[in-house]
């Protein structure tokens, strides 16, 4: 049986299928590329998560559990509303970005509560009407009219929309747990700063992956 050949250093990697065809892998993987080449500029997305992790650590469980659905919902959002404007190269008026915020705030609202069984039934919601705010962001519709597209798009490839959130979720927890352990063996660091420096440099990747999804399944409709 003959051997799978790879491409070698410096010849250029194979071309990526098509939104409509891309795996989740390959959504990762492009996820990943763009991240790269845009690291700097995908910095500014991990603040908010960074800033959530260390309040999270030092409140206790039931003010935990009020911030969760209230204030970091809302920078979730903003982070994601940011992704999109990046990846999709939009620029929409800034009345509609704080309407995609807000409809996307409102959207997170029961994603703690349904993380609290299980994060199954959590990324089951998001991948069902998470997408309202990249519709936001590139459609003109009315916020009533992005959350039916939203499940629109989510009904194209549901299976695709599932998977994808989910192996973006483990990528991104995975990596932050290895890289904290890194910087705490390696440089000494508290373990608040290196949480910190965890979820600035990683979790840019989940609001990326999120943004190019709709992408997926908006060619998986059409």
């Amino acid at each position: 049986m003959a051997r799978p050949t790879y491409p070698r250093a410096g010849e250029p990697r194979p071309a990526a299928l098509p939104p409509g065809e891309r795996t989740v892998g390959q959504l990762v993987a492009e996820s990943v590329r763009f991240y790269g080449e845009n690291f700097v500029r995908c910095l500014v997305l991990g603040v908010p998560p960074a800033l959530l992790a260390v309040v999270t650590a030092n409140v206790s469980k039931l003010l935990g559990l009020i911030l969760a659905p209230t204030v970091y919902g809302a920078l979730l959002s903003c982070s994601l509303v940011g992704a999109c404007v990046m990846l999709l190269e939009r620029r929409p008026p800034t009345r509609r970005l704080v309407t995609a915020g807000v409809v996307g705030w409102l959207v997170f609202v029961p994603v703690p509560f349904l993380a609290l069984a299980f994060v199954l039934p959590a990324l089951m919601w998001l991948a069902a009407v998470g997408l309202v705010v990249p519709v936001l962001v590139a459609e003109e519709l009315s916020p009533r009219d992005s959350l039916r597209r939203a499940w629109q798009l989510a009904r194209a490839d549901y299976v695709h929309a599932v998977g994808s959130l989910a192996t973006l979720a483990i990528v991104v927890f995975l990596t932050q747990a290895m890289l904290v352990f890194i910087l705490r063996g390696a440089g000494g660091a508290a373990i608040d700063v290196a949480v910190v420096l965890a979820n600035i440099v990683i979790s840019p990747l989940l609001f990326i992956g999120t943004a190019l999804l709709y992408g997926d399944q908006a060619a998986r409709v059409q």
